[in-house]
């Protein structure tokens, strides 16, 4: 599987790929589940080459790294999933 900051940089910069709607499904360690944000309202910074930053309703910035990150959805397709710790895919 491709790691996830190679995905974020394709989304970004590929304009090939880029076309679609996005979604990142992060876990928030507060509410203790997974919350997607549309791609097109995250930000990353330039100081924290790990990490992008969203702005929640009451206009407060987080900064969530991308470990954090469990899914990504394209036009509502899941295209990419992080598996659990121990988890190698093998289905035998």
């Amino acid at each position: 599987m491709i790691p996830i900051h190679k995905l974020l940089s394709q989304i970004r910069w590929d304009p090939r790929y880029r076309n679609g709607r996005f979604t990142l499904g992060y876990f928030d360690r507060v509410a203790r589940r997974v919350i997607d944000v549309p791609f097109e309202t995250v930000r990353f910074p330039a100081a924290g080459p790990r990490m992008f930053e969203i702005w929640d309703e009451e206009g407060i910035m987080h900064r969530i790294p991308f470990h954090r990150v469990r899914r990504v959805t394209r036009d509502g397709r899941v295209i990419w999933v992080r598996r659990p710790l121990g988890d190698t895919g093998d289905t035998t």
